[in-house]
């Protein structure tokens, strides 16, 4: 592969309250209690830089809605208060986590803000903090550095997005995340995530994370030799991480020889070349241009000289060089272009309208053209934004959408420097001997994976290390069930039962009123899915069985049972098997008295 440079970054949500308030970490069930709306601006830095990122974000010029709840937010999360001290739980955490990552604490803990315009941070910056350096993990191609381990609060949760708003609940933010970055020393896709699972397998050994849907997501970092850094922002499906840098290796490499391509056209740098065509339309049976124009749009056209053909060239499965211009217009809020390289019949845009593009915009047989259709100043926002992606003469550096097929869309340019400066509201924290020294010391994946694999078969030890569930395990084992019941449980039947469209809205409750029930010896294995189904639709265990008559029969029950079918095995458990232990069944056939069939006849 040619020269790659791949890194990852982990956000890791911590089991601990909220990083600057006591409010708890978790979320609301009910409606929210009241709604407010905000528009966020970018700041210079101290150096006097704005942030590109941040910039592109408040060029969209959209409200941001959020919704609050009494019951997990404060004036911390809606910016209108000052935030409170660093939470030493949540601090303490991220240092056990950093030294199972045999990473050195820094000296003092500085907290940093880190400027976000996407409306997910209220205030418009997200606060974070170094807390660790230099650490490393092995794997099997070699060790990788860790150098960076941060705390940092977690963002607002997304509900829905258009071009004018966008509406965020209030309950995730301030969440406390550790983010854990490697250097560029993985070698390949299947390093990529052996690295990722390595790493969540660690953190999930210490016991302190929390665990579910979306609380660990991972961001990859990467690059090609002559191309440039880009950032997939949230790559959560590890089975893909090998299609992403297959894919975005490839991406780089395509716009490296388009480069080239239009080097040697001299197509480059493309020159303002606009036109309003909106009267070239004016009997259009284009719906999309004619349902813009009824509304107060403009048709505005841009030449490309030299570009025949480029804006077709293929960059991913699916995906053209005019898909990324049209994703960098869609920064000016619009839906996206149309352009010459593709069938504009498609449209329903006519030869008559094509020619006369081509005359209005003095069109040549090596040209091409783009078109956008917007409100007057968006459409010429969107243009600049289209002209300022081609006249980019190198790969740009990007953060990147990730798409459920391997592929990913441009969402903004990668940030910069200038959205950091200091938080001048929280003071500093020194990580003195006695804050170090009481930190927990919790298990490292060493011990974890061997202690696992003295309570299971090395298969199932393994599935569980990786599971979301491995803390419930670990609580279910201690209730004093056997292990292996316990993990075939959670992996295998909860599964199954999903499959079949059975959801549990708390699963440790009905696991633990399960497993504590099956103590007492009241019912057996075989019954445990038929239980589990009722459970989960808010039946009691106790009443599970006695209604559907599951109760365990054993003793005196069970004798006079085999004799009713003549101590036939099969015949038993074809007929109770939700019902007896297939063990006691046996010793007690094994067992038979000579004259125990008197008895009951």
């Amino acid at each position: 592969m040619n020269h790659l440079k791949i890194g990852l970054e982990i956000h890791q949500r911590l089991d601990s309250a909220k990083l600057f308030c006591n409010c708890p970490s978790a979320f609301s069930e009910h409606a929210p209690d009241f709604i407010i709306n905000r528009k966020l601006h970018p700041v210079f830095s101290e150096l006097g830089e704005t942030d590109a990122a941040s910039k592109a974000e408040f060029l969209k010029n959209r409200i941001f809605e959020y919704q609050v709840f009494h019951s997990n937010n404060c004036l911390v999360e809606t910016d209108e208060e000052p935030p409170g001290l660093l939470n030493t739980e949540a601090l303490k955490i991220a240092l056990n986590i950093s030294s199972h990552l045999n990473a050195v604490p820094v000296d003092e803990v500085h907290i940093m803000r880190k400027m976000v315009l996407d409306g997910s941070n209220t205030s418009g910056f997200q606060r974070t903090s170094i807390i660790a350096l230099n650490g490393s993990i092995e794997s099997s191609k070699g060790k990788v550095r860790i150098p960076l381990i941060s705390l940092e609060e977690e963002s607002s949760g997304i509900i829905s997005s258009s071009e004018s708003k966008v509406t965020y609940r209030l309950d995730r933010l301030g969440i406390p995340l550790v983010e854990i970055c490697t250097a560029p020393d993985i070698k390949d896709g299947a390093h990529l995530r052996e690295v990722a699972e390595k790493i969540g397998m660690v953190l999930r050994a210490t016991g302190h994370v929390a665990r579910g849907l979306g609380t660990i997501r991972q961001d990859v970092n990467i690059s090609t030799e002559g191309g440039a850094r880009v950032e997939i922002k949230g790559a959560q499906d590890l089975k893909l991480f090998e299609t992403y840098v297959d894919i975005e290796s490839k991406r780089q490499l395509a716009l490296i020889k388009l480069l080239n391509e239009l080097r040697h056209r001299k197509a480059l740098p493309v020159k303002k070349h606009q036109k309003d065509l909106t009267n070239l339309f004016a009997n259009t049976n284009a719906k999309f241009i004619k349902s813009g124009i009824d509304s107060g749009s403009i048709v505005l056209g841009q030449k490309l000289p030299n570009h025949k053909s480029i804006l077709g060239t293929i960059l991913q499965p699916g995906k053209r060089y005019g898909t990324e211009l049209s994703d960098y217009a869609k920064l000016a809020g619009v839906k996206g272009i149309m352009h010459s390289d593709e069938d504009l019949s498609k449209y329903s845009i006519s030869e008559t309208e094509q020619k006369a593009i081509n005359t209005a915009l003095d069109i040549s047989s090596n040209d091409a053209f783009v078109l956008v259709v917007a409100p007057n100043i968006q459409a010429e926002n969107a243009m600049s934004y289209v002209l300022s992606r081609a006249n980019m003469n190198y790969v740009p550096e990007e953060t990147r959408r990730p798409n459920p097929d391997g592929t990913t869309s441009f969402m903004r340019p990668l940030p910069g420097r200038a959205r950091l400066y200091p938080e001048t509201d929280v003071p500093p924290i020194p990580l003195t001997k006695e804050l170090l020294s009481s930190i927990e010391k919790t298990e490292s994946l060493e011990d974890k994976t061997s202690k696992l694999e003295k309570l299971l078969n090395k298969e199932m030890a393994a599935k569980m290390l990786k599971s979301r569930h491995l803390k419930l395990f670990e609580t279910l084992v201690d209730l004093g069930i056997d292990p292996m019941l316990v993990a075939t449980t959670i992996e295998n039947t909860v599964v199954s039962l999903r499959r079949d469209g059975i959801e549990f809205s708390n699963l440790e409750k009905t696991l633990v009123d399960l497993f504590t029930e099956y103590k007492n010896g009241t019912f057996v294995k075989a019954a445990i899915p038929d239980i589990m189904k009722f459970m989960a639709k808010g039946a009691r265990v106790d009443a599970v069985l006695k209604v559907y008559r599951l109760q365990k029969l054993s003793g005196k029950d069970l004798e006079k049972l085999l004799v009713e079918q003549d101590y036939n095995m099969q015949a038993v458990m074809t007929r109770y098997r939700l019902q007896v232990d297939p063990q006691e069944v046996a010793v007690m056939i094994k067992k038979k008295p000579k004259d125990i069939h008197k008895e009951y006849v």
